[in-house]
């Protein structure tokens, strides 16, 4: 038997929402498997594979913390890079 599709509530809050998806991983993952499989995930940029060499205490702390988000750590590295050279283009 297919499983049902999990229904999104309406929120009153970004707190509530966010606390809600927090608890409900599976949905975005299968949300995005369907949008991959169907064709309409894209990337709006396109991404270049580098690597870097990181102090091994920064690394460590950055997998600790992205553990806490539930995020994969090079995503959160990303993330973190991204908005700090966001912040820094526009004080520039």
């Amino acid at each position: 038997m297919p499983k049902e599709p999990t229904v999104i509530p309406r929120f009153k809050t970004e707190t509530e929402e966010a606390e809600w998806w927090d608890a409900h991983p599976e949905v975005a993952t299968e949300i995005m498997k369907r949008a991959i499989k169907s064709g309409k995930a894209r990337r709006a940029v396109p991404l270049k594979a580098v690597t870097m060499r990181l102090p091994v205490p920064d690394l460590k702390t950055a997998q600790t913390l992205a553990a806490r988000k539930r995020l994969p750590y090079q995503t959160y590295i990303k993330m973190l890079l991204h908005e700090a050279l966001e912040a820094q283009r526009r004080s520039a």
